[in-house]
């Protein structure tokens, strides 16, 4: 989804953040919104354990059960806004993202290395779609270093498609995965035009 802006105005955006279950994308939202996000976060319960798997993440507390949004805008080198839509990652919520990526401009798939695999789901979602996406790979520390080419062979995505790593609690370099996204989406969608021409 994007709107022809008025001269001067920011064009506008949505992209959705996707990924497994515990990955970070609450956290990348938070760091990079203008504006304190929305957030529909419920303490984790026993009841919960028979299908929220805790493997790897053992110290989480809470879950996502709706969605997150969240909105960042930069004035160069094109005036844009993005609305930030971060799906809840758990299969028992995976029939939702159909509503969430309704109208998106493009995706990000967050990943975490310690799991990989809890995101290959949202992947195979947005190509499924035709929905132009970015694989970024949250890196927690402690984690063994992988390399974007075996990131790349294990989610089997073409060459086109951006993989990067990033820092979800950190503005810059979630801002940095954004930007990448309305790259790719331009190049790949839009050749010859601006966000600003993109419909």
């Amino acid at each position: 989804m994007t709107q022809h802006p008025q001269p001067g105005a920011r064009a506008t955006a949505k992209v959705v953040v996707a990924g497994g279950f515990g990955v970070g994308k609450t956290t990348a939202i938070g760091a990079v919104s203008d504006i304190s996000p929305l957030r529909t976060e419920e303490l984790l319960t026993e009841r919960s354990e028979a299908t929220d798997s805790l493997d790897g993440i053992e110290a989480k507390t809470s879950t996502t059960v709706a969605f997150d949004f969240g909105r960042v805008g930069w004035d160069t080198p094109d005036p844009v806004e993005l609305y930030l839509f971060g799906t809840p990652g758990q299969p028992r919520f995976w029939d939702f993202w159909h509503d969430l990526a309704d109208g998106a401009f493009g995706a990000v798939v967050l990943a975490d290395t310690r799991r990989i695999n809890s995101s290959f789901h949202a992947a195979d979602f947005f190509e499924q779609l035709g929905l132009p996406f970015v694989i970024a790979i949250n890196h927690f520390p402690g984690t063994a270093a992988r390399t974007t080419a075996e990131v790349r062979d294990a989610f089997a995505v073409n060459a086109g498609v951006p993989v990067m790593f990033c820092d979800a609690r950190d503005a810059d370099s979630v801002a940095a995965v954004l930007l990448t996204l309305i790259q790719h989406v331009v190049t790949t969608r839009y050749a010859h035009t601006t966000l600003l021409d993109a419909r």
